[in-house]
């Protein structure tokens, strides 16, 4: 998906690779799924009304993606125990406790409620930074799903965008076992907003 859309993954810019069980990054397009896919296959959390996009929706459930139905107590405490499951089987599990996507350049607040299964399974979050940079190694908005800005005009700039970099970058794992979730979505949004603020 990456390649098609002329979207890179530059060597060097990334850590050693990702120590955690569960994946916890900011959120910024529908393509953070591919490129974190790329350099760190994981199950992921979506909202369900992806699943009716329009080739996105059916490459989303290639990718292994478990889609959330909002509001409903029940679809979600589903979703928790299956989330769990996944992590004691030793699968590595990403979401996105934004609950949106912004623009990269801030990190809104996290909602805890996904971070319940790793802390309940005591295992390891890895917290990463996605951004995506032009050819001058500026900061792109292309790809930024924000706003008004449709799925096709986000398609459009993506490929429309000459040398567009995606550029994931690992931080230092953190502990869940021990922890409760509302702390552990505390210090895991204080990491990555600061990576973020910091361009680190």
């Amino acid at each position: 998906m990456l390649s098609m859309l002329g979207v890179g993954l530059p060597r060097g810019k990334c850590l050693d690779g990702p120590q955690g069980d569960m994946l916890v990054a900011n959120h910024i397009s529908w393509l953070d799924i591919f490129v974190i896919n790329a350099v760190a296959p994981s199950v992921f959390v979506s909202k369900d009304d992806v699943k009716a996009w329009p080739v996105l929706g059916w490459l989303s459930e290639k990718a292994d993606t478990i889609f959330l139905e909002r509001g409903s107590r029940r679809a979600a405490h589903r979703m928790g125990e299956q989330l769990q499951e996944y992590l004691r089987q030793g699968q590595r599990v990403a979401i996105f406790p934004e609950g949106t996507t912004s623009d990269g350049s801030h990190v809104l607040p996290f909602h805890c409620a996904l971070m319940q299964p790793a802390v309940d399974a005591g295992c390891t979050v890895q917290p990463l930074v996605l951004r995506y940079l032009d050819r001058n190694g500026g900061i792109s908005q292309a790809p930024a799903y924000v706003g008004d800005k449709t799925l096709w005009q986000t398609l459009h700039a993506i490929a429309a965008a000459s040398r567009l970099s995606a550029v994931p970058h690992f931080l230092p794992p953190v502990p869940a076992a021990g922890t409760d979730r509302r702390h552990l979505a505390a210090t895991l949004h204080r990491h990555i907003s600061h990576a973020v603020a910091n361009g680190s």
